[in-house]
């Protein structure tokens, strides 16, 4: 044990002993912040809008805030970006994080005083708790690679806006400065290709013992390392490697491919942060879901996915949830951020304490015959798929093919970027749709009744999913393939790469 992990280890025990005292009474945590949400929200805008001084209950919360998107919004936070204060939560937020929508174009995330240190607190918290449930903490005695989006922030009416990763990056205190790659310079280059080789120039010589970064990037940046080092595996070049960190994707079907590049496998730490907040992290190894973070200033509410959008949905606190059930998050935070629907699907693995996996997205589905084919089902087919014919893939995405050319029976479309191409994509095709049919019972009901053919794969060229995010001004940072759409807009680009 190196110097520094030997100093931070009294600290992240007293920091794991409180996690685990709070996660041990979630609902008491739960009601003293909707307590301390109200209060506060009672002295904006929005409260008076929506009649705090009103609420006794959370029966009368429900009443009085209504569920919302960005779109629903907008209006607030406009009023905020035009310098007013006391809208959504008193005074004015600190930061905006700048992120891109499906519908809503750019939105802009307020982080107040209140939210903002839980981002960082959070992520310190995950690599504590993996110290002490592993014993390993030899990342804190060397460098430490988070590939993320620039740090440049700009003005907007005085509030200093950018992307989540570039504000969180002002905001990694001073014991964790002398760790972090990259540096700053190198952090605030725009253009993805080019950031990475200077990161790779940058790192290729230090003792890098922690990686972070969305698992397609990360590929991206170690085989950009090889290349420069002309060295075979990852750890040749990191003999102290011992720890990935990643959020906002499933790493399953990414892992033999990054395990291949790195030269054997390395301990990794789930986690699920957003521009809304810090929602979880993985306190448990082996896997066991994710500690809901219950005491960070977030009050949480779910709606079970099969009755979203429905005027009689269920509208669920932590004491009402099952196992096994999918629901769409719903978040009331102390940035001022009430009944928001993150868009994000969550199903609980265990209750004592409440520890959930990310289903999916709640927009990215799959539903022309009435299937609701969701990304947890998809990721779950590919791994059965990746685990039982050994594939290591790039990337993938599904989308229905409803009026095919040949005049047969519709049937949905997996675009796969196979790092190495299978032997028999006939056979990768079968395992995929049973899969498929075993976890939905829909899907099977519409192969059965010949409404739908069984899945085909069309394999992509190299580089594919890589242009596409180009020609959508989302290549690397936290960004991410939808793993699902209802439509045909990804699977006609990408199938246009193949001419």
């Amino acid at each position: 044990m190196g110097l520094k992990s030997m100093l931070i280890k009294p600290f992240a025990k007293k920091i794991i002993r409180d996690v685990r005292k709070w996660s041990s009474t979630p609902l008491i945590c739960q009601q003293q912040i909707l307590e301390h949400l109200i209060k506060q929200g009672a002295k904006t805008k929005f409260g008076k809008d929506h009649g705090f001084d009103q609420i006794r209950s959370y029966a009368d919360f429900q009443k009085q805030v209504p569920i919302r998107n960005y779109e629903d919004l907008r209006s607030y936070i406009d009023d905020i970006r035009a310098g007013q204060k006391d809208i959504l939560w008193p005074g004015m937020p600190n930061f905006f994080a700048k992120t891109s929508g499906t519908t809503s174009g750019v939105k802009y995330i307020p982080m107040t005083k209140e939210s903002t240190p839980f981002h960082v607190n959070t992520a310190r918290n995950g690599l504590f708790n993996h110290f002490i449930e592993t014993g390993n903490g030899s990342y804190f005695d060397g460098k430490m690679i988070y590939l993320s989006g620039s740090p440049v922030l700009q003005k907007v009416n005085g509030i200093n806006t950018g992307r989540l990763s570039g504000i969180v990056n002002h905001q990694i205190p001073s014991w964790a400065q002398g760790n972090k790659l990259p540096s700053h310079e190198v952090n605030c280059i725009e253009d993805w290709e080019e950031k990475v080789e200077a990161i790779v120039r940058e790192s290729a010589h230090e003792d890098v013992r922690l990686v972070g970064g969305i698992p397609p990037w990360v590929q991206m940046y170690y085989e950009s390392l090889l290349r420069f080092t002309g060295k075979s595996t990852v750890k040749e070049v990191f003999p102290n490697l011992s720890l990935f960190v990643y959020g906002g994707v499933n790493f399953e079907p990414y892992r033999s491919k990054l395990e291949e590049l790195v030269g054997g496998r390395i301990d990794s730490l789930e986690t699920f942060p957003a521009s809304e907040g810090f929602f979880a992290y993985q306190d448990k190894y082996p896997h066991e879901g994710l500690l809901l973070n219950v005491n960070a200033g977030m009050y949480f509410e779910f709606i079970p996915v099969s009755e979203y959008g429905k005027p009689e949905a269920q509208r669920l606190n932590l004491s009402q949830v099952e196992k096994g059930v999918n629901y769409a998050l719903i978040i009331n935070s102390n940035a001022g951020l009430w009944g928001y629907d993150i868009g994000d699907t969550v199903e609980f693995v265990s209750l004592e304490p409440y520890r959930c996996i990310v289903s999916g997205r709640i927009k990215h589905f799959i539903s022309a015959f009435g299937e609701h084919v969701i990304g947890k089902e998809v990721e779950e087919a590919m791994l059965k798929a990746i685990n039982t014919l050994d594939l290591k893939i790039v990337e993938f995405t599904v989308a229905p093919q409803v009026n095919p050319e040949d005049g047969s029976l519709p049937y949905h479309e997996w675009l796969i970027e196979f790092a190495s191409p299978p032997d028999d994509l006939s056979r990768v095709q079968q395992v995929i749709d049973e899969s498929i049919q075993e976890q939905n019972i829909y899907y099977l009901d519409l192969i059965q009744g010949n409404i739908l053919q069984p899945a085909k794969i069309t394999s992509l060229p190299p580089q594919a999913f890589r242009k596409y995010m180009e020609s959508q001004g989302k290549l690397g940072g936290q960004n991410k393939v939808p793993r699902l759409s209802n439509d045909r807009k990804i699977a006609d680009f990408l199938r246009g790469l193949q001419q």
